[in-house]
């Protein structure tokens, strides 16, 4: 089955979504004015909040909020991980970052999911599993070395989505999977007080009316932004630790005319996510150009 049921194009956009971006230029917060080419990874871990989730699967089905029906009016564990490959001013990241929440609540009401009634009062599971790898390219506007740092590039997010619900006692089940291609452009921006202290502005995100872009009548428009400001500790060595605190947030709403049934191709699917986390990254020369 499929997640965002919306078309092809509006699939782009459907997110969770998804961050955003790593720790991706922790190193970069110190560079030097070495020509090679340097290696960094990073991984980060904390807790994400929901500000905001509702979803829809069908016209006839239940606008639902997975923070007050969903169980989702709790802190959850996070973490990412990401790979830099750095020369001169040009910068590719390769990102992964798990995003599960699962969660189970007792409705107070019945809720409806592509044609399937989850009947009040009966427990139901909520599977809302969202990873998403990203490869992104950053040119770095401002010369290496210098105080302040500001790039701009692209980014290409692969999502690899399953939603299920389940009621605990077997009655009733749905499911939509997707695996899809998000697009958006790219932007960072950093300070270095000291040389032993930054700070770092990061953002990835897009929005589109879908129908302007495919030549679709439908009305269907799509967002994702993943923002995230953090401050770090250069520790020497191309080592940091650093705090991050990151908005994450996005989604999709329109109508396919040839999703398959149950549900007849309408989806609304938006969410708004907070994380704080800390982070290590740690930089290796791989040699210098002669």
């Amino acid at each position: 089955m499929k997640i965002m049921q919306v078309c092809p194009t509006v699939a782009l956009f459907c997110t969770l979504f998804s961050r955003p971006s790593s720790a991706q230029l922790a190193g970069s917060c110190h560079d030097t004015l070495s020509s090679g080419i340097t290696l960094s990874a990073a991984v980060e871990t904390g807790f994400l909040a929901v500000l905001g989730h509702d979803i829809q699967f069908s016209r006839d089905g239940t606008n639902f909020s997975y923070i007050k029906q969903g169980g989702q009016d709790v802190l959850f564990p996070v973490a990412r991980f990401s790979l830099n490959l750095t020369r001169l001013r040009h910068t590719v990241i390769l990102l992964y970052q798990p995003l599960r929440l699962e969660t189970s609540d007792l409705p107070s009401r019945d809720l409806v999911i592509d044609g399937e009634r989850f009947q009040e009062g009966i427990p139901v599971r909520f599977l809302y599993d969202f990873p998403f790898y990203r490869i992104s390219y950053l040119y770095e506007l401002t010369y290496p070395g210098n105080r302040y740092d500001f790039g701009l590039g692209l980014t290409l997010q692969i999502r690899n989505a399953t939603i299920t619900f389940e009621a605990f006692d077997g009655s009733d089940y749905r499911a939509n999977r997707n695996i899809g291609l998000v697009p958006a452009l790219k932007c960072f921006g950093a300070i270095r007080p000291a040389s032993w202290f930054w700070c770092a502005l990061e953002a990835d995100g897009i929005y589109a009316p879908v129908s302007y872009l495919n030549g679709d009548d439908n009305d269907v428009k799509g967002a994702i932004l993943d923002a995230s400001l953090r401050a770090g500790f250069n520790l020497g060595k191309k080592r940091d630790v650093f705090l991050n605190v990151r908005y994450l947030g996005g989604g999709a709403e329109g109508q396919s005319d040839n999703s398959p049934p149950p549900g007849d191709g309408y989806v609304s699917n938006w969410l708004h996510f907070l994380t704080v986390s800390a982070g290590f990254s740690y930089g290796l020369e791989l040699g210098t150009e002669k």
